[in-house]
Order: C-alpha cells, then structure tokens, then sequence
C-alpha cells in the first residue's frame, strides 16, 4: 500500500501553483526566485519569512533613491 499516481498529481498541482505565486512575489520584491526553494526546509522557510517580511526589499530600495 504506496502512494498512488493520482495522490503524487494531487500534490503537484498544489505545489506549483504555491512556488510559482512566491517565485513572482519575491521576484517583484527584487529578489531571486530561488529563495523559493527554501519553502521545502522545515524551520528555516519559517524564519525565511520573517526576514523578508522586515527586511529592505531591494526594489523598493531602487525606486526611492532615484
């Protein structure tokens, strides 16, 4: 008793949509879209969020000084 192909289709279909929405978010806010990966390490995506949420955002940072 494994895990079937339809419980695999299942989580892809909720995982892409989610890495594909924080790709964009931290894209936007000038970061790379590779901090997406650290969604998949348990505690450090927790305190991830943290740090972007106070941090400078870089693109921000760009529109006000010019």
């Amino acid at each position: 008793m494994g895990i079937s192909i339809w419980q695999i289709i299942i989580l892809l279909l909720m995982f892409i949509p989610t890495i594909w929405i924080y790709g964009r978010i931290l894209n936007k806010a000038g970061y790379s879209r590779w901090w997406v990966l650290l969604i998949f390490v348990p505690i450090v995506n927790l305190i991830m969020i943290w740090v972007f949420a106070f941090a400078k955002w870089p693109r921000l940072e760009q529109t006000t000084s010019a």
